[in-house]
């Protein structure tokens, strides 16, 4: 299987871009990480500015700068705070290296800093970047419906010179919640798979399991609306199955489900913290499995798509966009427990059909998600908004 890709050689002007994004393991992060490295690839100078170095980031590499936001403590302040500062960083990388575009994914804290940085900027007869702002879900799905920051999510987002959403989903949902006007371009999610460096064996021997378990995967944050319980409860069903094992990579804590799985008594249920390697884990795996109350795009399902791998999932948010019922794996009600085991049991005993599914959505994920599609959308949007003489972020 390939597992990388050559972009295009571009016609476009190279840019220099910063990127504001947060540095955590969670899809933003490392949707905002990888299309900066893309981009870098492609001759352009790109910025990343935030509190910590991206994890996937590779500071070696050509063309890849960071600068880090220093965060006051002051006694002073109940509660540290993070946008002041992020936009005195702003001001400064531009002072330095008048950046063409400052692309923020999130609207709060990030566009809001880059608002206020350009602010200061015109003050200090800075050349002044465009604003290009990304949403990806927790924005809209989460604090707009915050009624003490839905003014300045709404602000940032009308102040932004662009706008994108990582789904049509997401772009409805934005549209619906502030009641506004603002074009929103759809650009979707993008992810480049890396070369497995263990093999399928030493991973699973790693894992206590057989070559021949089905092993099925899920990688989150475990926040609540990935509703782990309900990964549990289908584990559970899976008892009789003795060949089923379920692989949990945690992006944070998972001591909160300890008791759950006790309660249980759940011994096919394997969970490791913080790893970083997690394409061995997903080339090891058969199959990938999703059970969240919403999704604005599905970052995890086409990571688990990229390494041919048939994926269920629940039938919300942008995961119809991602992947197709009865193509690429299967969709499910919200809840649905017993049709998540059912399919999982399917997929047991028919490997040819979960091999077709796998193929499939690896096709999918090459056509419609890959880098060499996305980031030139990416480009054009920034060449066009570059273009723009006259724009609202002021």
């Amino acid at each position: 299987m390939a597992m990388s890709y050559k972009l295009p050689t571009t016609n476009h002007k190279l840019l220099k871009i910063g990127i504001v994004c947060y540095p955590s393991i969670g899809g933003s992060g490392i949707v905002a990480t990888n299309l900066g490295n893309e981009l870098a690839r492609l001759g352009h100078q790109v910025h990343f500015i935030s509190y910590d170095q991206p994890f996937l980031l590779n500071l070696k590499a050509p063309n890849v700068h960071f600068h880090k936001v220093n965060i006051n403590t002051y006694g002073l302040f109940k509660y540290p705070d993070y946008t002041l500062p992020l936009a005195v960083t702003i001001e400064q990388v531009q002072k330095k290296y008048q950046l063409d575009v400052i692309h923020v994914h999130y609207a709060v804290p990030h566009a809001t800093a880059a608002l206020l940085a350009r602010r200061i900027m015109r003050q200090n007869n800075i050349p002044l970047p465009k604003i290009v702002t990304t949403l990806h879900g927790t924005d809209i799905t989460l604090l707009a419906h915050d009624k003490n920051l839905l003014e300045i999510i709404k602000y940032s987002i009308e102040r932004s010179h662009c706008v994108t959403a990582v789904s049509q989903s997401l772009k409805d949902e934005t549209l619906q919640v502030l009641k506004t006007d603002k074009p929103i371009n759809v650009i979707y999610n993008f992810y480049t798979p890396l070369p497995p460096t263990k093999s399928r064996t030493s991973i699973r021997k790693g894992l206590r399991i057989r070559d021949d378990d089905f092993l099925a995967i899920h990688l989150s944050n475990l926040r609540p609306v990935k509703r782990i319980p309900d990964l549990l409860k289908i584990a559970t069903l899976l008892k009789t199955r003795k060949n089923f094992k379920l692989l949990i990579l945690a992006g944070e804590p998972f001591a909160q489900y300890l008791p759950l799985m006790k309660k249980l008594r759940l011994k096919n249920v394997i969970v490791k913290e913080n790893v970083k390697d997690i394409k061995n884990y997903l080339n090891a795996a058969d199959a990938g499995i999703y059970t969240s109350e919403t999704e604005s795009f599905g970052m995890g399902m086409l990571e688990t798509m990229s390494y041919g791998k048939p994926v269920l999932a629940t039938k919300t948010g942008g995961i119809p966009e991602v992947m197709r019922d009865g193509q690429d794996g299967f969709l499910l009600k919200l809840g649905d427990v017993k049709g998540f085991a059912k399919k999982l049991e399917l997929l047991l005993d028919n490997p040819a059909a979960a091999k077709t599914l796998g193929q499939n959505a690896l096709k999918r994920s090459r056509e419609h998600f890959s880098a060499e599609v996305i980031v030139k959308q990416y480009l054009k949007y920034y060449t066009e908004t570059c273009k723009k003489t006259v724009g609202l972020g002021d």
